[in-house]
């Protein structure tokens, strides 16, 4: 097959490692600081360590390094259930965007932790990874993967309490200064969640996109910008170097496969052996299965347009690398596809992806978006 040589993006232009203004971000070049190196969530919280190992400008003395200050607030204020220290660790103006939309200032943070652990007394909350990359001059971002575990004893949005245990994934993705979080991007897997406390998925999804609808303007029509007029898109190239280009390496996967739909590539960029986890419990193994899982999409969404949003990373060639690429996808749902007989209606999904990538291939990633936000667009009235 005869492949272009052309990139659609320079080294120089790729934004998302920048921040507003302009200066790179520093990304660790090896695991000293790491979750794993501390031996895990349990570990740190009987001995986090008394000596700085980082530099923490504005941060509370008690912290040694970021991977230490993300696992114990999380711990104090979701556990310990220290609902308050949300003030102490979030900017008063903080930003979040759930999947269920922007969550603008503390308060509503505060209220919405009170919110779920009344519906999970019991709330449990295991780190799986922390990725970041940053510094105490910018911010330090963070990306959170944790396993939520709890039983659902008390009232919530979804209605009367079921008794019943849930286990799902969550990834959020932190910015924090002078010892405050400013803005996150949070990924329940609340499709999982609706679905193991035993309610209709759809209908659920029907009743909360009619409930969206009350409150917020419909959706309005766009065209997704994927095709250069009447061109076709254009190939992606990534030209190994003497070390792994990260940011390079995962855009042209990710563009060919999605937007060129050159499914074929993941032989390029991902292990035959690959363990892909993703929204509503989904487990998929092989090259094969993930390939199969993104063509279901592009058949729900034939006109779906993928980008990244932001991506940063930690490691070297030598240990492997762990990355957090946070993406957006918009489309029509014109197509026979996972959410059934197409409606027409238009759709922005979001996501954060978290790699491991060995030797130059993604060994492990997980795959997770907003599914239960997607279906709310798609099955409302």
């Amino acid at each position: 097959m005869a492949t272009a040589k052309k990139k659609t993006t320079a080294k120089k232009e790729q934004v998302h490692l920048l921040r507003p203004n302009g200066e790179p971000r520093v990304m660790p070049t090896d695991y000293t600081i790491s979750l794993g190196a501390k031996g895990g969530t349990d570990r740190l919280l009987v001995n986090p360590g008394s000596e700085r190992v980082q530099s923490m400008r504005g941060f509370e003395e008690t912290y040694v390094d970021i991977i230490d200050y993300i696992v114990r607030i999380t711990h104090r204020i979701w556990e310990e259930k220290d609902i308050g220290y949300i003030y102490d660790t979030y900017a008063h103006n903080s930003r979040v965007v759930d999947g269920f939309g922007l969550q603008y200032g503390r308060d509503k943070i505060v209220a919405d932790t009170v919110h779920t652990i009344n519906a999970f007394p019991n709330i449990r909350l295991f780190a799986d990874e922390i990725v970041w990359a940053g510094d105490d001059e910018m911010g330090f971002h963070t990306s959170h993967r944790t396993v939520i575990k709890g039983t659902n004893t008390g009232m919530s949005r979804f209605g009367l309490p079921t008794g019943r245990p849930i286990e799902l994934w969550v990834i959020a993705n932190c910015v924090a200064l002078d010892n405050e979080i400013f803005e996150e991007w949070v990924l329940y897997d609340n499709a999982d969640m609706v679905r193991q406390l035993g309610f209709d998925l759809r209908e659920m999804a029907r009743k909360f996109g009619n409930l969206r609808l009350g409150s917020e303007l419909p959706p309005t029509t766009f065209e997704p910008e994927r095709l250069p007029g009447q061109g076709k898109p254009v190939l992606r190239v990534y030209e190994p170097g003497q070390s792994l280009d990260v940011a390079d390496f995962l855009e042209t996967a990710y563009h060919n496969a999605l937007n060129r739909r050159m499914l074929q590539s993941l032989y390029d960029s991902h292990a035959a052996n690959v363990r892909v986890l993703s929204s509503n419990g989904r487990r998929l193994y092989g090259r094969a299965q993930f390939q199969a899982f993104l063509l279901s999409l592009l058949a729900t969404f034939p006109d779906l347009a993928f980008q990244i949003d932001d991506l940063y990373w930690m490691g070297n060639d030598d240990e492997g690398y762990r990355t957090a690429m946070r993406w957006s996808i918009v489309g029509k749902h014109d197509g026979w596809g996972i959410y059934g007989a197409p409606t027409g209606r238009p759709v922005q999904m979001w996501g954060i992806t978290q790699h491991e990538i060995k030797d130059g291939r993604i060994t492990q990633e997980w795959f997770m978006f907003n599914e239960f936000a997607v279906m709310q667009q798609i099955f409302h009235d």
